[in-house]
């Protein structure tokens, strides 16, 4: 019988711009008396990823344009956050009241381009926190420095919760990856009655995201890194990226 596991790491420090997060990782794996093994996943919450990195903007100090004026008029928001979200934006999808959907400069097509208010220190005072630089490099640059310490095979993503055409409730997905296949492709494999898969790609690194979730927590459970543990794959390492689907393939645009 297979099974995985998912682990919260309690004991946490608020994270801090300039925190070494490999250690701290490190000192709280260890400190819960976990030893890693291979083929444990390590998943980190975007938010601590992003504090560590120091991407948070104070409003107080944006000028809105007059795109962005246009667009708070529209969706009833503050012209100020509007326009930190057009600052990681590649484009505007929908606007209307209390929503904004945008594709982000990464790709990913999200409300507010994953621009946030929660969980940040000093928001009373107006900062927001913006997606890390590059989650896949982030995400590999931390798994490198945990196995350098730990000489184990891990694997590291880092998740963000998304809502969803069509669906709701938001669910945490894979924004950035190392050390495992994002996705695997079954295309070509055979069912149980022999008929050859012809569409089958699964998300792996989505799957294990969400599944991170239901111990992680969304609100005040402090809690933002998870370890996953009974999984095993074969296929080739492929980062985050992978798992975005290109203009040319978007079908409902």
């Amino acid at each position: 019988m297979k099974s995985v596991v998912f682990t919260a790491l309690p004991g946490l420090p608020e994270i801090e711009a300039g925190r070494d997060l490999s250690q701290t990782i490190a000192t709280a794996v260890e400190g819960a008396g976990l030893v890693p093994a291979p083929f444990d996943v390590i998943v980190v919450a975007q938010k601590i990823v992003s504090k560590a990195e120091g991407r948070t903007v104070d409003l107080r100090t944006i000028t809105p344009s007059a795109r962005a004026l246009e667009l708070a008029a529209q969706t009833r928001k503050d012209a100020k956050l509007v326009e930190v979200v057009l600052s990681e934006s590649q484009e505007v999808m929908r606007a209307v009241p209390n929503v904004l959907i945008v594709r982000h400069r990464l790709g990913h097509v999200m409300a507010n381009a994953g621009v946030d208010r929660s969980n940040v220190p000093g928001a009373a005072r107006d900062r927001v926190l913006l997606l890390p630089q590059d989650p896949d490099a982030s995400a590999e640059r931390l798994r490198s420095e945990l196995m350098a310490r730990w000489q184990v095979p891990v694997a590291v993503l880092i998740s963000d919760s998304f809502g969803r055409a069509w669906r709701n409730g938001v669910v945490n997905v894979a924004i950035g990856a190392a050390g495992l296949p994002s996705i695997i492709d079954r295309r070509g494999e055979y069912d149980r009655e022999g008929r050859v898969l012809e569409m089958t790609e699964v998300g792996l690194a989505d799957a294990v995201a969400a599944g991170a979730a239901l111990v992680m927590g969304e609100a005040s459970e402090g809690t933002p890194v998870v370890i996953a543990r009974g999984l095993q794959w074969t296929a080739t390492e492929r980062n985050a990226a992978a798992l975005l689907r290109s203009k040319d393939q978007d079908l409902f645009r």
